[in-house]
């Protein structure tokens, strides 16, 4: 459990200390856009208030506030199950990855009404819309890495 622990508040920092660091002190929140390599690495500003792609988008209070309640509901289900369950150190280390990325998207709905995205990589002539943060990427690598990692009870059939 100390590991994920570890790994949650590192994931954590490095999110928060980025997000700070693109849009307040490179100004992205007033410029919008950096190109950094383009196409494959730029910077686009983009208020999230949905879950991933934007989907359930929603500038209101009560969607901000329920997508909080499930973001701290699902760390505390994970941490639950991480003590509970035997686990290998993998899916200690995946386990705070996610932790500690949907601990960093709930800041920035708390702060800021939105998650912030900037993040843009395209390539190969495919066009990416869509915006991410560091937290979105330890979301997701910590979920993968449950979904392989994470052993539990199984039953033998």
């Amino acid at each position: 459990m100390k590991i994920a622990l570890i790994v949650a508040f590192v994931v954590f920092v490095v999110d928060q200390a980025s997000k700070w660091f693109v849009v307040f002190h490179l100004n992205l929140a007033q410029l919008g856009a950096l190109d950094v390599i383009p196409p494959y690495l730029n910077l686009r500003m983009a208020w999230n208030y949905g879950v991933n792609f934007g989907l359930l988008a929603a500038d209101n209070p009560a969607t901000r506030w329920a997508l909080i309640t499930v973001a701290l509901v699902i760390c505390a289900g994970v941490l639950i199950w991480l003590r509970r369950a035997p686990m290998p150190r993998i899916a200690h280390v995946s386990a705070g990855f996610l932790v500690g990325g949907a601990l960093g998207n709930v800041i920035d709905r708390i702060l800021f009404g939105a998650v912030a995205d900037f993040l843009n990589m395209s390539c190969c002539g495919i066009n990416n819309p869509f915006s991410f943060n560091v937290a979105d990427i330890s979301i997701f690598a910590g979920a993968i890495g449950l979904a392989l990692f994470a052993e539990g009870k199984r039953s033998r059939e």
